[in-house]
């Protein structure tokens, strides 16, 4: 590592574009994003800013990807920030001046990348950055991501492979990037995990430290320990959107992965995708979750300790939106938890468990069915202390010490936060 402190120690709170703009995010909108967390959100724990996919094709312009687009990039084969979206980058400076700007106001900012090098850079012949071999010898044209054609893979067993991933990390903390979401990789074992091993070195020794997120899931849980060891996170689902059979299946998800958390290397449940979402299409598109299923995804990736990327463009959120951003106690638990776990499920009625640094225990009652119920939950089962309070965080209200049966709406969840 570049230094001795544990690179991501908490799972990583931040923003995306991808939920709210696509491909098509520019830097006014990057800009606007990062100065409402500065304003509303930073003093909550909120820090990370990333901008996701295809930031070099100049004619992006929606959610989906463009075959074979013109991407712009440096002498090297290292792609650079489109100039029409990103101003800034203009005269070679790249996300430099971006990043700047997001660290002004005391934010940290990221990218995304995919595996492996644009294929045009093969192509093209161009050199690799301190080596002998150029692109195209490096290039594995048979390596090639199934969703979107723009990059080759690497000879992995090449070391001039090594090298062009040392170029594009030490390219990429010259720009102060603090966070790379390194995408087409997290579930393409076995072939890809040396390109893996590959893309965590140079990450590692490129002079700044980064969180390494891998995507996208469902990443293997036999390569636990692997992902572990390479990376800061990694995604356990494809991308997870605003739908209650997503939502529903994420408890197995985490229930398989939670052991695996702790600090330097998080499962990752994906951008939170909350607010208002796609407007790359021109209009106001609000979550189809509702408050309810906000609550239960809020709860759960809370307790298992997921990594938290907001996916709303923040400056239209709504004040419940904010309000559950804004929670001290949920976020606690995300940052401060440990031991998550399930306890019990039962008939739709499903409990989580977590302990907090503090000596509070977190508990989610979860009601997956169609109605209303009343969900308990066992002393036994989650302390043999005596529980001498009881919070119920989302409402903010202080509920009898000797409660155990909560109301629970569909597809709702109650959170509480037990002293003992």
């Amino acid at each position: 590592m570049s230094c001795t402190s544990i690179v991501a120690p908490r799972p990583p709170m931040g923003w995306n574009s991808w939920d709210c703009y696509g491909a098509a995010v520019n830097e006014q909108q990057v800009r606007a994003n990062a100065d409402y967390m500065a304003k509303h959100l930073k003093e909550y724990g909120w820090e990370y800013i990333v901008v996701d996919i295809q930031w070099y094709q100049p004619s992006a312009s929606s959610h989906a990807y463009e075959p074979f687009a013109p991407l712009t990039m440096d002498e090297w084969g290292r792609l650079t920030p489109a100039v029409n979206r990103f101003p800034s980058a203009a005269n070679g400076q790249g996300f430099k001046p971006l990043a700047d700007y997001v660290h002004s106001l005391g934010l940290k900012f990221g990218i995304h990348i995919m595996r492996g090098m644009p294929r045009m850079a093969a192509h093209n012949h161009l050199p690799i950055l301190g080596c002998d071999k150029g692109c195209a010898e490096v290039a594995n044209p048979n390596s090639i991501c199934a969703w979107n054609p723009d990059m080759y893979g690497l000879k992995c067993d090449l070391p001039e492979a090594q090298a062009y991933y040392n170029s594009i990390f030490q390219l990429y903390a010259s720009w102060g990037v603090d966070f790379v979401k390194c995408d087409d990789i997290a579930r393409e074992y076995p072939h890809c995990a040396r390109e893996i091993e590959l893309i965590s070195t140079a990450c590692r020794t490129c002079g700044r430290d980064i969180v390494l997120s891998l995507s996208p899931g469902a990443a293997p849980l036999e390569q636990a320990r692997h992902l572990q060891k390479y990376a800061n996170m990694w995604r356990i689902t494809d991308d997870f959107w605003d739908d209650w059979k997503l939502l529903h299946a994420m408890f197995e998800r985490a229930e398989k992965w939670c052991i695996h958390a702790g600090p330097g290397h998080w499962p990752d449940a994906d951008m939170l995708p909350m607010g208002a979402l796609r407007q790359c299409y021109g209009g106001d598109d609000w979550t189809r979750f509702t408050n309810n299923e906000l609550y239960t995804m809020m709860t759960l990736w809370c307790i298992m300790r997921s990594p938290l990327m907001i996916g709303a463009e923040m400056n239209k959120n709504d004040a419940f939106t904010l309000s559950l951003l804004t929670n001290k106690d949920a976020l606690y638990a995300n940052q401060h938890g440990r031991n998550a776990r399930p306890v019990s499920e039962d008939g739709g009625h499903i409990v989580w468990m977590s302990e907090g640094e503090d000596g509070r225990i977190f508990v989610g009652l979860f009601n997956t069915n169609e109605k209303e119920e009343e969900v308990a939950f066992c002393r036994r089962q989650i302390t043999d202390r005596q529980i001498k309070a009881i919070m119920n965080v989302w409402a903010q209200e202080t509920e009898p010490a000797d409660k155990r049966t909560f109301s629970v709406p569909a597809h709702g969840a109650v959170m509480l936060a037990l002293e003992v």
